[in-house]
């Protein structure tokens, strides 16, 4: 049984200025990447997301360290883990970002492409490397414990079913389309639930767990990127949910790696509140359209995102609709 991880309680000390700041960030980002909507160059899209990114977090009133970011310093050029950001007069926090989530969806101009970043207090956000993490997500509402990653698929489905009030055959489950997750899919559609299978963008198909009438989306199975799981995780102590995730560290060079991250027993199975605790903000644009967010409209006389901001120690959300009315000089 895994030991329980006693935080100090915390006091917010993020300015609150910071939520709609962190807007300015992903639309930037969002902007840039949506120019190459399907147009089949995943890295062209990718590097205008973070060059839009990180030019707008450089005036970001923070003094902010990249906890999660496009990998590591001899892997990327900008934007990588350790990577100071922000004008450094600000509070000291952890930043955790994805320009594109979903760069392969986004060439291809498919739903659920989205910038995104979170920040919270120092200290507030896994440090984790670039390595894959088993995650299960549902929504709010539910008592604590209902669906549990050490349990089988079967077992998750039913419990979640039976906390729901309906046959599990109600129940929908969201996963990655990976040759990994056959044998998982196979069980998943055995007991009879139904599946969603996305190609990529698994940031968005937790965030979906939390609102099933609109999504139709009641659980998320499976394993993806530890970055992806962070910001999750931040999202999802924002606005409700649960969620628990273990890395998955298959080498000793994968392992080490961790280990200089300051990650202890990587077999831990870790909570929500673990990933991401404290005062924590997140942010995402859209990309491309999808069952969160719009993705960004071209005009001739403006340019249109679609964000939501969220902040988990007040648990306000905000939907922000902005038209950028100079095309011209918006990537400047």
């Amino acid at each position: 049984m895994n030991e329980e991880v006693r935080f100090p309680r915390r006091t917010p000390a993020l300015d609150r200025v910071l939520t709609l700041e962190l807007a300015r960030v992903t639309e930037r980002a969002a902007v840039a990447a949506a120019r190459f909507r399907g147009r089949g160059d995943e890295r062209a899209a990718d590097q205008a997301a973070v060059d839009a990114m990180r030019r707008e977090l450089a005036r970001l009133a923070i003094d902010g360290t990249v906890v999660i970011g496009e990998g590591e310093r001899d892997e990327a050029p900008m934007l990588y883990i350790g990577e100071q950001v922000g004008t450094r007069d600000g509070p000291k926090v952890d930043v955790a970002l994805d320009p594109l989530e979903g760069t392969t969806i986004c060439a291809k101009n498919l739903p659920n492409a989205l910038a995104v970043i979170a920040i919270g207090e120092e200290g507030g956000l896994l440090n984790a490397p670039d390595v894959y993490m088993d995650k299960i997500a549902i929504g709010p509402g539910y008592a604590k414990g209902v669906v549990d990653l050490d349990a089988s698929p079967t077992e998750n489905l039913h419990a979640l079913a039976k906390a729901k009030g309906v046959p599990v055959e109600e129940i929908a489950v969201c996963v990655l389309e990976r040759p990994r997750h056959a044998r998982l899919i196979e069980e998943i559609r055995s007991v009879g639930a139904a599946i969603r299978l996305i190609g990529d963008g698994d940031v968005a198909g937790i965030i979906d767990t939390v609102n099933p009438e609109k999504s139709g989306i009641d659980l998320y199975l499976g394993s993806g990127g530890a970055p992806e799981g962070v910001l999750a995780a931040a999202a999802l102590s924002c606005i409700g949910g649960q969620m628990q995730g273990r890395l998955l560290l298959n080498t000793d060079e994968q392992r080490e790696r961790a280990r200089r991250m300051g990650v202890g027993d990587y077999r831990r199975k870790l909570d929500m509140r673990e990933i991401a605790q404290g005062d924590v903000l997140f942010a995402a644009t859209g990309v491309t359209d999808g069952n969160l967010l719009s993705g960004v409209r071209f005009g001739k006389r403006a340019i249109t995102t679609h964000s939501v901001v969220m902040r988990a120690s007040s648990g306000t959300v905000r939907w922000i609709e902005a038209e950028h009315q100079d095309p011209d000089k918006f990537d400047d």
